[in-house]
């Protein structure tokens, strides 16, 4: 099996265990729109616009998924999925999930003005929920707008492959 084709079933069935009994679910995506890859989590969040049922809210977090601690705390999720461009030291397009306990506390990379492993904390503690981070190893992060193509087929795979776990 090719590279990209294991890592797709890898991500596959990672997600599908992570969804396992979801019943009210967040995904937010987080990424400055200005640095090229690094806006992947939105895209994805982009796409899944008008595609997911009720029980399912879509954030466009950008980099300060911190103002959204009270929307999430109201939606009262089961699980909180957070996507989110990162290097995982893989080739450009791959992806894991990541348990939010693996985030350092202090980031010194970070677009973020609170660090990610500080906000999954608050929420975890506020609503009990699962949390997780989707991480995607971007190719180009450099000032610029639009996702380069093989972030956008990313975004696109992915895209598709939560509507077939989301509840």
């Amino acid at each position: 099996m090719a590279g990209s084709e294991e890592q797709n079933v890898d991500i596959e069935s990672s997600l599908k265990e992570w969804f396992s009994r979801a019943e009210r679910v967040v995904i937010a995506g987080i990424g400055n729109p200005f640095r090229r890859d690094d806006f992947v989590g939105v895209e994805i969040v982009r796409n899944l616009q008008n595609k997911v049922s009720e029980s399912v809210y879509l954030i466009e977090a950008e980099t300060v998924p911190e103002s959204f601690i009270d929307p999430i705390t109201k939606f009262k999720p089961t699980h909180i999925l957070l996507v989110d461009a990162g290097i995982i030291n893989k080739e450009a397009g791959a992806s894991q999930l990541a348990d939010t306990k693996q985030l350092m506390r202090k980031s010194s990379i970070s677009t973020h003005t609170l660090p990610l492993r500080i906000f999954c904390d608050y929420l975890t503690e506020t609503t009990g929920a699962k949390i997780s981070l989707l991480v995607i190893q971007p190719k180009d992060t450099s000032f610029g707008e639009g996702l380069t193509p093989k972030l956008r087929e990313t975004a696109t795979n992915l895209t598709n492959s939560l509507l077939n776990f989301l509840p």
